[in-house]
């Protein structure tokens, strides 16, 4: 196993936006060596996911914490064509950078406005991105609001934001008619310490 320092082992007890933000900037270097070394399986689900749903797959995605790129070089790997990215951490982002894969990046400020004009992306992902340790779930309301008719949202939650009530926006979104629940299925998301995530695929209404 490479040696990549252990942020993974620390992560989810960072605790406001702004350490959050110095957190990400920090482990970006060896984000992509230490995810690899645990096995991490979201992107590959989220994308598969979106594609056996997606009618277009030319049509514009919204990568949402797009980190360094694992989630975008997943969609590529499923034939999605124009992808462009947002995260908080202008490390990750460098990283993304050089992956080539991404139409446009930008930095958005931590507990700040995404910076997405309404109704431009036909789908939004957000891979591992919602969770503690990462965007609060109240996050995930706007990201919906983003989305124009039909528009497709998927993304994770592991079992610690399960576990922590981040379904009940998504359950609200869809009691109240807003969008429907296309596909949930629990996988594996960091299979070396037996942690697990969700996939949620939502359609807006």
């Amino acid at each position: 196993m490479p040696e990549t320092g252990g942020y993974l082992d620390r992560v989810y007890d960072v605790d406001t936006p702004e350490a959050m933000r110095v957190f990400y900037d920090d482990w970006a270097e060896t984000y992509d060596a230490e995810l690899a070394a645990n096995g991490f399986g979201s992107p590959a689900r989220v994308a598969a996911a979106l594609a056996r749903f997606s009618p277009d797959r030319d049509a514009p995605v919204l990568d949402f914490a797009c980190g360094t790129g694992l989630s975008g070089a997943a969609l590529v790997q499923e034939g999605f064509g124009c992808i462009d990215g947002v995260d908080i951490s202008e490390g990750m982002l460098a990283q993304a950078r050089r992956k080539g894969i991404y139409r446009r990046l930008w930095r958005m400020k931590p507990g700040g406005a995404i910076g997405a004009e309404p109704g431009v992306y036909a789908a939004i992902t957000a891979v591992a991105a919602i969770s503690p340790g990462a965007a609060p779930a109240d996050l995930i309301a706007p990201l919906i609001d983003l989305l124009p008719r039909c528009g497709l949202f998927a993304l994770t939650l592991n079992d610690y934001a399960i576990e922590q009530g981040y379904l009940d926006p998504i359950d609200g979104a869809v009691a109240q008619g807003e969008c429907e629940l296309l596909m949930r299925e629990r996988g594996g998301h960091f299979p070396t310490i037996g942690l697990g995530s969700t996939v949620l695929v939502l359609r807006r209404l």
